[in-house]
């Protein structure tokens, strides 16, 4: 049976955010102190992204016929 994901954006970074934070919880409880560490700043990247607080593209978008 294939997964269910939520549609649109922010139901998709909503779904994010929390599935990172049950990965958070379970590196930490297994001692994985990197991983944990990666996996908090995935968290945080989200949420502020959730807030407005940072943009959710790094890059601009390249067009096509733009070099």
């Amino acid at each position: 049976m294939p997964q269910s994901y939520p549609q649109g954006r922010t139901d998709t970074l909503d779904y994010m955010h929390a599935m990172l934070g049950q990965l958070r919880g379970m590196a930490e409880a297994e001692r994985f102190d990197m991983l944990t560490y990666l996996i908090e700043m995935a968290y945080i990247e989200a949420g502020d992204i959730i807030r407005n607080e940072r943009p959710a593209r790094v890059y601009p978008v390249r067009r096509k016929g733009n070099a």
